[in-house]
């Protein structure tokens, strides 16, 4: 077909071109041109007309405007009455001509002879123009023919303070000025009025070459003989040809497209979309301008093959020119070939799109969005609930939870989202959920067992057309987690062949939903577990106000902890950590690290060799994860910061292993972070820790956190450290607990990626008048005097009633600080929420205790002192040792009034 027309359209074209005397193009051609040289004309004349109409406007408005300057311009009035006028006025009229820009102005009494002129010798003689409208009070303007010529000029009064015309003015050009201003606008209207005529011609040149092109320089009866030969071929072919335009408006239909589309005769010319007779892909199609080859389309019971083409390839208008065959005899396979790209095309997409998260609410929902409108027109999805608890499902369709709705319409009858259902045995999803099979129900309207589960609701559901239904099994691994439910109100009921596609579909889903809900019990028993590991409440101490932070990560637990550890002498420790990895392994691995620093901390050692044993004891746990052939490949990597503070000297010695250095908010506002030696990561081992001591004042806040706080893809840690400070900076008198929720929400998204684990915490200094402190020498009878220094301070504070007790402790630690240690030798007793006794001695031998037998002279001392106190205790110092002892006191409420200060 597109052969013959093309060799058709040739064959005119060559037959009729070079005979036409003159085309249309040149006919249209010069028509314009002549309409373009009379418009220019025209054009021009209007515009000189114009100018010498304001030119001539311009005169008399600056003639009016001068001679009323002149006349209303202080002295005139003055001058006038003067026995000469002429002599004042004629100077003062010529100065003003030449700065007006005039040719004269011309002062002159009430019978019109002149006092001033720019010919001396006109003076005193009369005035040439009508002089009776300005002597009435008005302005006039005239044309006249006067001394200076031919001339346009404008005569005013001039009024004394009465009002009465003493004198007139006039002021005016030449008129050959005048013209002078319109000739010098000549050339340039001319020359404007030729540009238009070149440009309006050129143009017209372009029209009529583009027309001559699209005409092929045929003259009228050329190009009604090549159509009325077009038309013949067109009608004669037994394919059907349409020629649509841009717009979709239908411009031609030969006789056979006409039969084939079943067009109305007033078809041509109408819009493709107004025909009701054509189908709506053939419209889509039609209207789209797009390329189509052999496509199939179904028209008034006819399969058509349907080839479509532009019509501007070679320069020609906008469109499509649109070739049909008739293929009714391929209907039944393409048919079937339609319902299985769909199916295989419904089937992919739930592929891909349901089952995207490891959420069971959120995968059933995945797949009702699906199913709506491509398969069903409403779908519900009931689970079991013990299933959204990540528990294995019940045996029977009891306790079944609505998790998802959707539907083609929002005023359904249906259950609604979120109802717990008890499905009574002879419905169609207690049969499906017991036998695990899907149940196929073709008229709900007739189905008994059915409409028992709610009668009222079902005979809703009825009136509401849902008529067919399909309830399938959410099947995995050998046990039904729940029903899936199709309904049907405006399409044809379910058949045998829409039912396996529906069970292939939710079992695509079920994987999914088995999926969520192991991740489900699998996260609850992590989260357990790693909430089980960190601290559930603070210890009570009286050196920080303390507040703190833990949040989970999006994808499950990790490792991150924290922790405050009471120390004696009123010291708490601070420690926080994060172990590398998430889930189960990086919760136990964490678990084992805090219960390591708590062991460590008893012994009461300095940070950098608490550290160290951390490295070693993370060295042996890669040794033993190493060693085991399930955890093959799994090295554990963990960082921790640890700081001790002492509320009586108001310092904190800290050191870090491979962690981020703490933040200060100082009393005044401001935040730093403190120059504090960095160290490896745990379990690297070789290298020793570092530690930094501060100096804190009362009020300084701690501010310690995971990396997770600061971390993220979308930022540097300089730049997450710099909002950090933004956060902390000016707010002094924040409680640590409003610190930490401030921190949370300017730093952290509302679901962050990565655990956090934030610990704020507030320095407080004790009294000095709650520490006493004495230095001993060693010497034993000096032991006598401690006794009694400590009986009075103890006095002082209240404590009588624990002089006997604290007396006799003290008596055994500086006897054998005396005997067994070296000099110095210095006492230290402290009321916080124990009253503290502290000798330190220069020397590193420890004491131990033991049981002295009854014919042993002494070894009892240390025995005494464990039985007298509640605990006690030695640590190391880089000047010697310090035994320690703690008394519980008779009041701690009454004593301790400075930690709530």
């Amino acid at each position: 077909m597109w052969d013959l027309l093309a060799r058709f359209r040739h064959l005119s074209r060559r037959a009729v071109v070079g005979k036409s005397p003159r085309s249309v193009a040149g006919q249209v051609f010069v028509l314009q041109v002549a309409l373009v040289v009379v418009l220019v004309v025209c054009a021009v004349f209007a515009l000189v007309l114009q100018s010498e109409r304001d030119t001539s406007t311009e005169a008399k408005r600056r003639s009016i405007a001068v001679a009323q300057t002149f006349a209303h311009s202080p002295g005139v009035l003055q001058a006038l009455q003067t026995t000469d006028p002429s002599k004042v006025l004629q100077p003062l009229t010529e100065a003003g001509r030449k700065s007006a820009g005039v040719d004269f102005i011309v002062v002159m009494d009430t019978k019109g002879i002149r006092y001033t002129h720019p010919i001396p010798s006109k003076i005193g003689h009369r005035f040439v123009g009508q002089i009776a409208p300005s002597l009435a009070g008005k302005v006039y303007t005239e044309s006249v023919h006067g001394p200076l010529g031919h001339e346009v000029q404008a005569t005013v009064p001039i009024k004394d303070d009465h009002g009465k015309v003493v004198a007139l003015v006039s002021a005016g050009l030449k008129v050959k000025n005048v013209t002078s201003e319109v000739n010098r606008q000549l050339p340039i209207i001319l020359a404007a009025g030729a540009g238009a005529l070149v440009v309006s011609t050129g143009g017209t040149a372009l029209v009529g070459r583009r027309l001559r092109r699209q005409t092929h320089a045929l003259a009228p009866a050329e190009m009604t003989r090549m159509y009325e030969h077009h038309d013949t071929v067109l009608h004669s072919v037994r394919e059907g040809v349409l020629i649509v335009a841009e717009g979709g408006h239908l411009l031609l239909a030969n006789d056979e497209a006409r039969r084939l589309l079943e067009l109305p005769h007033e078809a041509d010319g109408r819009n493709v979309r107004e025909l009701s007779v054509l189908d709506p892909e053939m419209v889509e199609l039609l209207v789209s301008g797009r390329e189509a080859t052999d496509e199939v389309h179904f028209a008034g019971g006819r399969l058509l093959a349907v080839n479509q083409r532009p019509t501007d390839r070679a320069g020609g208008p906008g469109g499509t020119v649109v070739t049909l065959r008739d293929s009714t005899e391929l209907q039944a396979v393409s048919g079937r070939a339609e319902a299985a790209r769909e199916r295989l095309e419904l089937l992919y997409d739930a592929g891909l799109g349901v089952g995207t998260t490891l959420d069971v609410v959120r995968t059933a929902e995945e797949l009702a969005q699906l199913a709506v409108p491509r398969f069903a027109d409403f779908v519900t999805v009931d689970v079991a609930d013990a299933v959204l608890h990540g528990e294995e499902p019940a045996r029977t369709a009891t306790d079944m939870r609505r998790v998802a709705v959707n539907g083609i319409r929002d005023d359904h009858p249906l259950y609604e989202k979120g109802r717990l259902i008890d499905f009574l045995p002879s419905t169609p999803q207690a049969r499906g959920y017991g036998a695990g099979r899907s149940e196929l129900v073709t008229d709900l309207s007739s189905a008994v067992g059915w409409q028992a589960q709610d009668p009222e609701r079902a005979q809703k559901i009825i009136d509401f057309g849902i008529h067919t239904l399909i309830a399938a099994p959410i099947k995995a691994r050998g046990s039904v987690l729940g029903m899936v439910n199709f309904w049907r109100s405006k399409r044809d009921a379910f058949d045998e062949e829409e039912l396996s596609l529906a069970e292939e579909l939710v079992a695509r889903a079920a994987v999914s939903i088995d999926n969520a809900r192991r991740y489900t019990r699998e996260h609850a028993l992590a989260v357990t577990l790693q909430r089980s590991l960190l601290p559930r409440a603070l210890p009570e101490q009286s050196a920080l106000e303390v507040g703190y932070r833990y949040l989970p990560a999006q994808s499950g637990v990790s490792g991150d902890w924290f922790d405050v550890i009471p120390l004696p002498g009123s010291r708490v420790a601070l420690a926080v950590g994060d172990v590398v990895g998430h889930g189960l392994h990086a919760a136990a691995t964490m678990g084992r690290l805090r219960t390591a620093v708590h062991n460590f901390s008893t012994l009461d050692l300095p940070p950098d060799e608490l550290l160290s044993h951390l490295d070693d004891l993370v060295g042996r746990i890669d040794q033993d994860e190493s060693a085991c052939a399930e955890s093959a490949g799994e090295i554990v990597g963990a960082t921790c910061l640890y700081a001790i503070y002492d509320p009586v000297t108001r310092r904190c010695v800290m050191s870090r292993a491979g962690h981020l250095a703490p933040a200060l908010v100082h009393p005044d506002g401001s935040v730093t972070y403190p120059d504090l030696p960095g160290g490896p990561p745990l379990g690297l081992g070789g290298m020793p820790f570092r530690t930094a001591e501060l100096e804190l004042a009362e009020g300084t806040q701690l501010v310690l956190y995971t990396d997770g706080l600061i971390e993220d893809r979308s930022r540097d840690l300089d730049v997450g450290m710099e909002l950090l400070r933004q956060a902390l900076a000016g707010h002094p008198d924040r409680t640590p607990e409003d610190s930490c929720q401030a921190v949370l929400d300017e730093l952290l998204p509302e679901r962050p990626k990565d655990d956090v684990a934030l610990l704020i915490a507030r320095t407080r200094a004790l009294p000095p008048e709650n520490v006493a402190d004495w230095d001993v020498p060693r010497d034993p009878a000096a032991v006598s005097g401690m006794r009694g220094a400590v009986s009075e301070k103890l006095e002082e504070w209240g404590l009588a009633e624990l002089g006997f007790g604290m007396e006799l402790v003290l008596s055994e630690l500086i006897t054998n600080a005396i005997r067994y240690g070296s000099d110095p030798i210095h006492v230290r007793l402290i009321r916080d929420r124990t009253l503290v006794c502290e000798v330190a001695d220069g020397s590193s031998t420890s004491p131990h205790l033991r049981y002295a037998a009854t014919t042993d002279e002494g070894g009892r001392g240390l025995f005494l002192v464990s039985q007298m106190t509640e605990r006690w205790g030695t640590r190391y110092t880089p000047q010697g040792k310090v035994i320690w002892a703690e008394v519980a006191l008779p009041d701690f409420t009454e004593l301790s009034d400075f930690s709530a200060d």
